[in-house]
């Protein structure tokens, strides 16, 4: 039953990238892989918040969290793509944007993922604290 959890999970996470690729491309016309950096940087602040938080409440059974963790998140982000469109960008003689697109990939997905991860902590000791006091 996991499996399915994850594939439907995986499923949703697949179409809400290309949602929101579709709507970058309306906002940004650009060469720019600014879809793909969007949903990486969406997808590494909601896994870090999730992961100290909701995951941690105990609200949510393991294959609940398996499906939104490695389903819908890891299917929502992408590395493939992120690999494929700085290659292109490289190959077509686009070193400077190759290289903007990986430093801030990679520092802004760092920060990202710490955000997530600092504000699901909070919440969670909030929780923790409501709770205890229930």
């Amino acid at each position: 039953m996991l499996y399915v959890y994850v594939g439907l999970a995986g499923a949703l996470g697949a179409l809400a990238r290309y949602g929101v690729g579709i709507g970058m491309h309306t906002l940004w016309t650009g060469t720019f892989p600014l879809g793909t950096l969007t949903v990486n940087l969406i997808g590494s602040f909601l896994l870090g918040w999730l992961t100290h938080y909701l995951f941690q409440t105990g609200r949510l059974s393991p294959m609940v969290i398996t499906a939104v963790g490695t389903g819908f998140i890891g299917s929502f982000t992408t590395f493939s793509t992120f690999s494929v469109e700085t290659i292109v960008m490289i190959e077509s003689g686009n070193l400077i944007g190759a290289l903007t697109y990986v430093t801030l990939s990679i520092v802004l997905g760092l920060f990202s993922s710490w955000l997530g991860y600092k504000l699901g902590r909070r919440r969670f000791r909030r929780f923790v604290k409501r709770e205890g006091e229930a």
